[in-house]
């Protein structure tokens, strides 16, 4: 039973996130109860359940990864017949009877916030009654408000007006609990690439971003085949169905399309991102490329083409090129330290380290930037008098010169993040603190 200064925190489905934002919040103090919806039995008793909630293959168990050798955690049955457990002095109860969110008994259980840990209730404009279940259909169940652990997706054109999709620490401001019910979280890699992304945004120099493209070498995840197995009908991509264990395999991602509604900013830049699953358990890495544009200056001499320079190293010595821009990797680099230390700090962390992805499991920060390996590339793009007067740059706008030298620079910036608990569990946990702290 929940009292009305008890507070509760819902939590559907109990894979890799689900289990992982149980760990969160059992080892934080903004609710000091929990009720777990798996939709169906779970072993042969509660003290399975203790089991799996204590025990995990990447993380170690629960107690040590959470506090060390410093605190045993104690967990106990409470009620057999209600399915309740004592953890670390929360009340945990599982509710195993409905699949269907709208069937999930969160107004018997004082629950009126909901994480949708499933990955299966994505569309934010399915109605309540759709025949295999819904979002909408936690908010019929006595839900308030739904976070759910991932990107919305939805045939629709727009989403419904009280859905947004929401990042720790970019645009968790913009939460509005007069109109907000359903909120996704995004998706590990849009977090971190967002917190890469923000403080380039933030800085006059780096804001004029021509072109950029991401990269994730990313952990494998539950949808993946163990080994590999017979493609479901009309299949468009056979790599899905083959062994996570043994092979690299070439992916999608949306994290580009969030990106651009969590950084409205970056919608002017022709983003483009792909993945590739690696068989790791956890631990991810974004490649990022950028190219920046830079104030253009006319060509020395009235007559004539000056010639092109080489591109110019940022590792070499500063010639003209690297003067003219200002962005090298010294320069990067100071603005991710200044950015981890400052505005974003316990969020964004950069590191001088020489790190490989177990050095990051755990890691508490939504992406740490591996700044040893931080580059950049320096060139000049000319454009003859002719090619502006075509594009109809009016003549007192045309350089004195006959060319227009515009200085751009290439970037290679790696961030290494957890795509479970140390970024995106921590994240998705910081947002359900925060969104639960501004209920109106």
């Amino acid at each position: 039973m929940t009292t009305n200064t008890t507070r509760t925190l819902g939590i559907n489905g109990l894979g890799r996130i689900g289990k992982l934002t149980v760990w969160y919040h059992l080892a934080h103090e903004e609710f000091d109860r929990i009720v777990v919806n798996t939709g169906r039995p779970v072993g042969r008793s509660l003290d399975d359940l203790i089991h799996l909630i204590t025990h995990d293959s990447t993380y170690g168990r629960m107690e040590q990864f959470l506090f060390g050798q410093s605190r045993r955690v104690e967990a106990r049955i409470l009620d057999e017949g209600e399915c309740s457990l004592k953890i670390l002095d929360k009340e945990v109860v599982f509710l195993t009877r409905s699949r269907n969110p709208r069937e999930i008994a969160w107004r018997e259980q004082g629950v009126d916030l909901v994480v949708d840990a499933t990955g299966v209730f994505m569309d934010p404009a399915a109605p309540e009654d759709s025949p295999r279940g819904a979002l909408r259909g936690h908010l019929e169940a006595g839900a308030a408000r739904v976070i759910v652990s991932g990107p919305f997706k939805s045939s629709a054109k727009m989403w419904p007006e009280d859905a947004v999709m929401l990042i720790q620490g970019i645009n968790h401001t913009s939460f509005d609990p007069g109109r907000h019910r359903l909120i996704s979280a995004a998706s590990c890699t849009t977090t971190a690439l967002s917190h890469m992304m923000k403080p380039l945004l933030e800085q006059a120099e780096t804001s004029h971003i021509l072109t950029a493209s991401m990269s994730t070498l990313h952990a494998a995840t539950n949808n993946q085949s163990a080994l590999d197995r017979c493609p479901a009908a009309e299949s468009k991509d056979l790599r899905r169905n083959r062994s996570i264990f043994n092979n690299m395999i070439i992916t999608s991602t949306g994290s580009a399309r969030a990106l651009e509604y969590v950084l409205p900013e970056i919608r002017s830049v022709g983003f483009m991102a792909d993945a590739v699953r690696i068989p790791t358990n956890t631990a991810s890495l974004v490649n990022l490329n950028l190219t920046f544009a830079h104030r253009a200056r006319s060509a020395a001499g009235a007559s004539g083409a000056a010639s092109i320079p080489g591109a110019v190293s940022a590792h070499s010595t500063p010639g003209a090129a690297q003067e003219s821009t200002g962005i090298t990797r010294d320069s990067l680099n100071g603005i991710y330290r200044v950015a981890a230390a400052g505005a974003q700090a316990g969020l964004l962390s950069y590191s001088d380290n020489q790190n490989v992805s177990a050095d990051i499991i755990g890691k508490p920060a939504a992406v740490t930037i591996e700044g040893c390996e931080t580059h950049t590339r320096t060139g000049f793009i000319e454009l003859p008098r002719e090619i502006l007067a075509a594009a109809g740059v009016p003549a007192e706008g045309l350089p004195a010169a006959q060319h227009l030298r515009v200085p751009v620079t290439h970037a290679k910036i790696f961030g290494w993040y957890d795509n479970e608990y140390g970024s995106f569990v921590r994240c998705l946990g910081q947002l359900t603190e925060h969104i639960n702290r501004s209920r109106a």
